[in-house]
């Protein structure tokens, strides 16, 4: 067992808590909804960046490359200063919703390279010119550009063009789990020598100046040291629970610069500061040279260090901190050799770890390795701290349980008093989406379960609880609308959290854990079914879930016609969970017999919704078409006529998602479901002709339940594996190239509705126009539609083979179909035989700059037809699972498919 695996078994049975410090800080907690107490809801405009650096926030923090603990009340971060900006670099700036032509975009160039998921070794990277920082150019020129323009980014402003910049490097070394040594290393990348002003910033998160805040903290500096040390003490009796008292070290005796974390009321409001020191005082010290704007009695709630640092050409220095419980007389030198040792062995632990996680195959590819570590950091580096009291909140906006409805549905989240959020959750992004997203947080773990099972297991099992999990059974969506409609994923995520842990553990799975997840998923289903089925035929609606812009219509309001939609990818969503919770049911029947009685009910749920899709005759108003082979959502008119919407995309394409694969004897087991299966299907023909019923032998004797039977699934199949359809270079594009030169229209009431493919940035206002389901490719998807195509292959096995591409002549079996997708998805962030990436497009910095080549963003989305990266371009979670492709192109063959695809089969049941 490797040293970082033993931190996580510590850590597991609660020997040592190594999760206490990590990563957790928010790169963003200006213009979030937690912060807003507008009027209107204007987040953005209620709390901008010029305000960031003046006012204290209520719920959170942000940062730099920062570190804090899983409270988030000591927080640590870096501040730079070149010189030249108008103020410390102390966190990242980006374009709100309206300043930018495709919505809120983070202006700035920052990498994670590392971490293990104990963060005992942590790198992080940004890099800041020389010059100044052109804010108003940012804003002013992507202002300026329409929808059909490119972002105008910080490279497009040649601010990096002659290498005038810093590499700003920050390393973190755990020596115990409450001593945290950390390393910032400038690298002047220029040609002259320049100079940079350091700050690394020790603050404490206000959490007095509110209601029932509590004692204000303090820190003051320790005399008579050898370095320059500041006292972190927490009297108040709340607060002391988690943390105390620690000490900040700093290698030599810089200057402290002491001020309050407190709000600058005479800089945004014209009214007094109840002190001279607030939160911009190190700002205003630094930068404007207000010499009184700093505490001379060195004590506060916030210190910087301040480092003036003369960096030669090519040259490096390095700065060395230490965060520690440890008190001085007890740190007779804080940065002797053991510092830069404890560099080394932590890094070496990281690379022993990580070898037991990338297959062999891929560790002799270094540019593979490179790619999927990098992902598998972005996922830990992405973890944030997330305090939110719905019930608090609210009361603050003078919002109760009671107030009348008239004036609640003005205020955002109004019926979700019950949630109370106090956690560290993988976030999709730390900067452009700082807050959780429920179907973006279950693909999130599935990388995540690679390194750290035990995380991933968690994360899931947080969005059930009852702070979580409304009392109606919806899962929360995203801060910004609770009560919007995410696909239906999580116990999907759960039984792929539970498969692959079972698989880890020689066939025993965590059955409490999934027993646990089923009992919370059975109440998050029957929200579904009597929240989300208009008609009550078992086809549902939904809204937009999560696909943004991908329909005729904004799929998430009032329809135009009037009248509802039913969406083929809501159904074919809900016959996804409804399998994937027969699945569980299944599993738990085979340890306890009670959950026999669940087994028939997911059965015949998913019969019923599977069998509504396409019914038997022909109708005009069913989601299967026969003559083109595809679903389409079906629009329906007050008046009962309906119509389908025939928009060739991912709508029609996740049937091929509800696909389920058995061995035979697990329902052998199982007498009582099987003989009641059995008469459901002969007493429900109209149901089951359609559909692939589990009772047909395939490979290895299993049983398989699917949306698609075979003639069904080869139409589908010929269409999306058609390069000029939705196969591209580099994955499975959201819509058809088919909309290019064949856009589709809708028209009512004298106003014309249109799709088109468009492969990049939306063109299109709805939902803000920062995300484009109308040709990209997005990963979770694709791993969806690969995970499919595996199943598939498991039970028809190599007998079974389809045209790839569509109209080439040539058959490949699912499995080599897989593969072969797969590698295009991966190629988006490989070196092609020219050494360039396609994710980077056509910016040359990225492509040939030996600085900037090898280090990666995991974009939002993918240009459905050169591969390039847009949206949000941070680790935006979900791409996270590329890390989980290339894993799988590295360990999966046609034998390990066939033997792990339903892993733990009959020898590793238990009855």
């Amino acid at each position: 067992m490797t040293v970082e695996k033993q931190r996580l078994e510590q850590n597991r049975t609660g020997k040592v808590d190594w999760y206490k410090w990590g990563p957790y800080l928010s790169e963003r907690q200006w213009g979030t909804v937690r912060e807003d107490y507008s009027v209107d809801g204007n987040a953005w405009n209620y709390f901008p960046h010029d305000h960031a650096r003046s006012r204290a926030y209520r719920w959170g923090e942000d940062g730099l490359g920062g570190l804090t603990d899983n409270h988030n009340l000591l927080c640590f971060a870096l501040a730079l200063w070149n010189g030249k900006d108008p103020i410390l670099k102390e966190r990242l700036f980006g374009l709100t919703n309206g300043e930018g032509n495709h919505g809120e975009d983070v202006k700035e160039y920052y990498f994670y390279i590392d971490s293990t998921p104990t963060h005992s070794y942590m790198k992080y990277l940004y890099k800041y010119p020389q010059a100044e920082f052109p804010y108003n150019d940012l804003v002013n020129t992507n202002r300026s550009r329409s929808r059909y323009e490119l972002e105008y980014e910080l490279l497009d402003t040649g601010i990096f063009d002659d290498d005038r910049y810093f590499d700003v490097f920050v390393e973190y070394a755990k020596a115990d789990a409450e001593d945290i040594l950390i390393k910032i290393s400038i690298v002047n990348r220029g040609s002259e020598a320049a100079t940079i002003h350091v700050l690394p910033t020790f603050w404490f998160r206000n959490t007095w100046s509110w209601a029932d805040g509590g004692a204000k903290p303090v820190l003051t500096k320790v005399e008579g040291t050898a370095n320059s040390v500041v006292h972190a003490h927490i009297t108040d009796t709340l607060l002391n629970q988690h943390i105390s008292d620690y000490y900040f070290y700093c290698d030599g005796i810089p200057a402290l610069l002491f001020t309050e974390n407190e709000t600058n009321n005479q800089r945004l409001f014209g009214t007094p500061n109840a002190s001279p020191y607030v939160k911009d005082g190190i700002n205003n010290y630094i930068v404007h040279g207000q010499q009184d704007a700093i505490n001379p009695s060195n004590v506060g709630t916030k210190v910087s260090p301040h480092y003036k640092i003369n960096v030669g050409a090519n040259e490096t220095k390095v700065i060395r901190l230490r965060l520690s419980k440890h008190a001085p007389d007890q740190v007779a030198e804080p940065f002797s050799t053991d510092f830069e040792q404890t560099f080394v062995t932590r890094i070496q632990e990281a690379d022993e770890f990580y070898k037991t996680v990338i297959p062999p195959s891929v560790l002799a590819d270094s540019d593979r390795t490179n790619v999927m570590r990098q992902a598998l950091a972005g996922m830990m580096w992405t973890k944030q701290y997330f305090y939110y009291d719905l019930n608090q909140w609210l009361r603050e906006r003078n919002v109760t349980p009671w107030t009348l409805a008239a004036h609640r549905k003005h205020v955002r989240n109004s019926d979700w008093f019950h949630m109370y959020n106090d956690d560290i959750i993988s976030m999709p992004d730390k900067w452009e989406y700082p807050w959780y997203a429920a179907w973006d947080l279950a693909f999130h773990v599935i990388p995540i379960s690679l390194i750290d099972p035990d995380f991933a297991k968690d994360q899931l099992m947080l969005m059930l609880q009852e702070d979580y999990l409304h009392p109606n059974g919806q899962i929360p969506a995203y801060e910004w609308n609770f009560g919007d409609v995410n696909p239906p994923v999580h116990a999907f995520a759960t039984w792929e959290i539970y498969t692959r842990d079972r698989e880890r553990n020689n066939g025993v799975g965590d059955i409490e854990f999934l027993k646990y997840a089923f009992s919370k998923l059975l109440i998050n289903f029957t929200w579904w079914v009597n929240r989300k089925d208009e008609g009550g035929n078992n086809l549902f609606q939904g809204g937009f879930l999560g696909l943004d812009n991908i329909g005729v219509f904004d799929r998430s309001s009032a329809l135009p016609t009037g009248g509802y939609l039913d969406q083929a990818d809501g159904t074919a969503w809900m016959v996804f969970f409804s399998q994937r919770m027969f699945q569980i049911a299944i599993e738990l029947a085979l340890h306890d017999p009670l959950y026999e009685d669940f087994a028939i009910k997911f059965f015949e749920h998913t019969m019923w919704i599977a069998g509504a899709m396409d019914r038997i005759g022909e109708h005009h108003d069913e989601l299967w078409d026969e003559e083109d082979g595809f679903f389409y959502d079906v629009l329906r008119f007050p008046n009962g006529n309906s119509t389908r919407l025939k928009v060739r995309s991912l709508v029609g394409l996740l049937s091929l998602m509800a696909v389920a694969v058995f061995p035979r004897e697990a329902f052998e087991k199982l007498p009582r479901f099987q003989a009641e299966a059995q008469k459901f299907i002969l007493q429900h023909p109209e149901l089951t002709q359609k559909v692939h019923l589990p009772n047909q032998l395939g490979e290895r004797g299993r049983l398989m339940l699917s949306i698609l039977n075979e003639d069904k699934l080869r139409r589908v199949l010929s269409t999306m594996l058609d390069k000029s359809e939705f196969l591209s270079d580099y994955g499975i594009r959201s819509l058809s190239r088919y909309h290019l030169e064949h856009p589709y229209y809708f028209y009512h009431a004298g106003q014309e509705y249109k799709v088109g493919y468009v492969p990049g940035d939306s063109t299109s206002g709805m939902f803000g126009g920062n995300s484009n389901w109308r040709g990209p490719i997005w990963m979770p998807v694709n791993l969806l539609l690969l995970r499919s195509l595996l199943h598939l292959y498991s039970y028809y096995g190599d007998a079974f083979t389809v045209e790839y591409p569509t109209g080439s002549g040539k058959y490949l079996s699912l499995f080599d179909i897989t593969q072969q997708i797969s590698e295009r998805i991966v190629s988006i962030f490989l070196k092609d035989k020219s050494g360039r990436r396609p994710v980077y497009g056509g910016s040359e910095k990225f492509q040939t700059d030996p600085h900037w080549r090898d280090l990666i963003l995991f974009y939002e989305y993918f240009h459905g037809d050169n591969g390039a990266g847009i949206g949000a371009s941070h680790q935006t979670g979900w791409t996270g699972c590329v890390a989980r492709i290339i894993q799988g192109l590295g360990y999966f063959t046609k034998e390990t498919v066939l033997d792990t695809i339903t892993p733990g089969e009959l020898a590793k049941y238990r009855v």
